[in-house]
């Protein structure tokens, strides 16, 4: 894990040092509402202990943030009368992750609230195959190649 890059107020939350509206809590993780929600019971799943970015979790916590999630998420649908949900993880400021301690946002959707995800981005051209195909190559080797660790650059 990277070292924290300064004061985080998830941190701070979890400790309890403000008010929190908190709709689920175990030794691990915690969810509470948005206090800027996308719709009402846009949820936040965080980790209890820090973590930044998604590479930072280890396994066995990224997968109870999971399954936090899913229960979670029927039970926000029905309590935000919400049809549909975006699960999001913003993972680094490139990324939009603007609170540097990781977390999924659970935002509950409703046809017509505005809010809008578009993929395929209409900025994106449409690669050619072989350009695809160059890229799960590289991206498979990379995984396979024992002298990386986790696919991340060494060095």
């Amino acid at each position: 894990m990277k070292p924290s890059t300064g004061h985080c107020i998830f941190c701070d939350l979890i400790r309890g040092a403000a008010e929190v509206s908190i709709c689920y809590e175990d030794a691990t993780a915690i969810a509470f509402l948005d206090i800027q929600p996308v719709n009402p019971g846009h949820v936040l799943v965080v980790p209890r202990e820090h973590y930044e970015v998604l590479q930072d979790i280890p396994g066995d916590v990224g997968a109870h943030l999971y399954q936090v999630a899913t229960k979670l998420i029927p039970v926000v649908q029905t309590a935000a009368g919400a049809t549909d949900m975006n699960i999001v993880v913003n993972s680094g400021a490139a990324a939009g992750q603007n609170v540097m301690h990781y977390h999924i946002h659970l935002i509950p959707r409703k046809a017509g609230d505005g809010f809008d995800v578009p993929l395929p981005f209409p900025g994106s051209p449409m690669p050619h195959r072989q350009q695809l195909d160059a890229m799960a190559a590289r991206i498979g080797g990379m995984l396979r190649d024992p002298l990386r660790s986790g696919g991340k650059k060494n060095g």
